[in-house]
């Protein structure tokens, strides 16, 4: 999830290439021909030594040296085992996809919309929330996530940062008797750089909390927290959350957080570490530990880099599957649904769709826990949605 992208939020529904040299005259073949693409050619056909360049005649001597001979068998079939290993995967997922959602699995009235920061700094009026209420009233939606922060790297958070709150949470109540409006709060950790918050100072996580009751002092009724990239059996952050939940509970008020997705094959979060930066997805066992800290936790299922919109609904299934394993019961377990488009590496546009998600969403409910209540799916971003996007909500989940 984008922070910077919550609040700056705009309001809507080769390099060159270098000059061939001329083909000097007579450097064709004895017949007057030139010798193409891969240079020219002797009577028999065979690319002539002599226009070889060194170097690439010093690498193919190389490539067929006989202590090669068992590497390249290695490389080739680690190749071939890879190649396997995402048609497999690809396979599973579209399987995954397959089949229809049994009938009830739909709204159970706690699903829940992230909202940008320009409904507390002044910029949203009346108006707006009368509008916001006309959309919301026929739908499951009763958590409002909207952005009050960022919190600062030392976890503090200025109170000119949400001047507009309490306006916000009357007018909601005035508007949507029931919906509840909780205070987004994110940041960047220093998991992955030199510059982010550091949960591993004691100093930071009591400053993230007095921040947590400072939100809900201005008459915010929870607060959700959105803290990437969170790496997996994180014990600091654990830790703030036992914290937060005391605060919250002394307020009778919510705690909620935006979860990463679980690994979707066993360890591949350790996998992804060893070589890179990112490890991106969570343990299921952590999920659970975070899950059993909460009132409510939204997975971020979406930004998979899955090509095809089966691909991305079978992938869903499984995450909420792997979700409501370990999810207790009174946990309000949620799954993210995109309502923005992008097209980039991390996210396709035309695969990840609002209707695959919910397709996915209801697939996995199906197969692991049908009947469950505190079940529901949270809505990316307020700012960012289109028509189509509210209209593939209402249609297959809410009716």
């Amino acid at each position: 999830m984008d922070e910077q992208r919550a609040g700056t939020e705009v309001e809507t529904g080769a390099e060159p290439v270098a000059e061939t040299p001329a083909t000097p005259v007579g450097a064709g073949t004895d017949r007057g021909e030139g010798g193409g693409a891969g240079g020219p050619e002797d009577g028999e056909g065979r690319t002539s030594p002599s226009r070889v360049p060194a170097w690439l005649r010093t690498v193919g001597r190389g490539w067929r040296h006989p202590r090669l001979r068992w590497p390249k068998r290695v490389a080739l079939a680690l190749v071939l085992v890879s190649v396997l290993s995402l048609l497999a995967v690809g396979t599973a997922l579209r399987v995954n996809y397959a089949g229809d959602p049994a009938p009830g699995t739909q709204t159970r009235n706690r699903d829940a919309l992230w909202m940008g920061h320009a409904w507390v700094d002044g910029r949203k009026k009346d108006a707006d929330v009368k509008a916001l209420a006309k959309r919301l009233r026929a739908t499951g939606i009763r958590d409002l996530y909207v952005h009050a922060g960022p919190l600062e790297h030392d976890g503090t958070l200025p109170e000119s940062a949400y001047p507009k709150a309490r306006w916000l949470v009357e007018a909601v109540h005035r508007e949507l008797p029931g919906v509840r409006v909780q205070a987004w709060l994110g940041d960047v950790l220093a998991t992955e750089g030199e510059v982010g918050m550091r949960l591993e100072r004691a100093a930071t996580r009591a400053a993230v909390v007095r921040s947590a009751g400072q939100i809900l002092d201005a008459g915010f009724e929870g607060a959700h927290f959105d803290l990437e990239p969170l790496h997996s059996d994180d014990s600091n952050y654990l830790s703030l959350l036992d914290d937060l939940r005391r605060v919250t509970r002394a307020h009778d008020a919510q705690l909620s957080v935006a979860a990463h997705q679980i690994d979707p094959l066993p360890n591949l979060h350790s996998v992804f570490g060893a070589f890179t930066a990112h490890p991106k997805w969570w343990s299921q066992s952590f999920f659970g530990q975070v899950a059993r800290r909460v009132d409510q936790i939204a997975v971020m299922s979406y930004d998979t880099a899955l090509p095809l919109e089966s691909l991305y609904g079978g992938y869903v299934a499984e995450q909420t599957s792997l979700a409501l394993e370990v999810t207790p019961k009174s946990t309000d377990l949620l799954m993210g649904l995109p309502f923005y488009y992008e097209d980039n590496m991390d996210h396709h546009g035309s695969a990840e769709t609002v209707a695959a998600a919910v397709r996915g969403t209801r697939l996995g409910l199906s197969r692991t826990d049908r009947t469950r209540e505190h079940f529901g799916v949270a809505l990316y971003v307020d700012f960012a949605a289109r028509e189509k996007d509210w209209t593939a909500y209402e249609d297959g989940w809410v009716r």
